[in-house]
């Protein structure tokens, strides 16, 4: 079951997508080719579609240079797709702090990666079952996406250690631990997020996510 703050939704990739992304959006996406920007304006038109559950009017979602989309204030946020869905999740700032979500399909991870995803305590916490799937791959991208606008530091798979029957990646390098939430269906989808503490409460965040 999702975390009743955050909202999740996932869209088929259209022909045609490409065209709903605003002008900021297609500028800072930079020379993105045809296939990357209908990916991404399918993404947006999920995104715009939950703001709109939260109030907000249509409005452009362009990204940093680093990649992070730019949220309306108050809003956390993180965008995701693979070659032919897109999902989207996003939270009001007050009940999350950071949010990350990634997306796969539902197929075997391709072969040789375990050893590059799993760290070795993971090799021995999960059967070969487990780790031949993509639920860990999912994880540890949501969580390098809810991790990367709080600390602008980029993960490498091993850097992130996911306890599945816990719901919770820890990050050693910043020591710092994300709750997990994952969804199987035709695609697997990982989330990743962490509550505002009382110092995230008491002064404003810019709209990352």
């Amino acid at each position: 079951m999702i975390n009743r703050n955050i909202l999740v939704g996932i869209r088929p990739i259209e022909p045609g997508d490409e065209s709903t992304l605003y002008d900021s959006e297609v500028t800072s996406l930079g020379r993105a080719v045809t296939k990357v920007r209908r990916q991404s304006g399918a993404a947006r038109v999920v995104a715009r579609t939950l703001l709109g559950q939260l109030g907000f009017p249509q409005l452009p979602i362009p990204k940093t240079r680093s990649g992070v989309p730019i949220w309306p204030s108050g809003i956390v946020g993180s965008l995701a797709h693979h070659d032919t869905v897109a999902a989207v999740a996003i939270a009001g700032t007050k009940r999350i702090a950071a949010l990350g979500i990634d997306i796969e399909p539902n197929e075997p991870l391709p072969e040789n990666l375990i050893e590059l995803i799993a760290t070795p305590n993971e090799q021995r916490m999960y059967d070969l079952h487990l780790l031949k799937r993509r639920d860990l791959f999912v994880l540890k991208e949501a969580v390098y996406k809810a991790y990367f606008p709080l600390y602008n530091q980029f993960l490498e798979f091993q850097d992130v250690e996911i306890d599945i029957s816990a719901r919770v990646g820890h990050v050693s390098k910043a020591n710092c631990t994300f709750s997990l939430e994952l969804l199987i269906s035709n695609n697997v989808i990982g989330l990743a997020y962490s509550r505002p503490t009382f110092g995230d409460l008491a002064r404003p965040r810019p709209g990352g996510g």
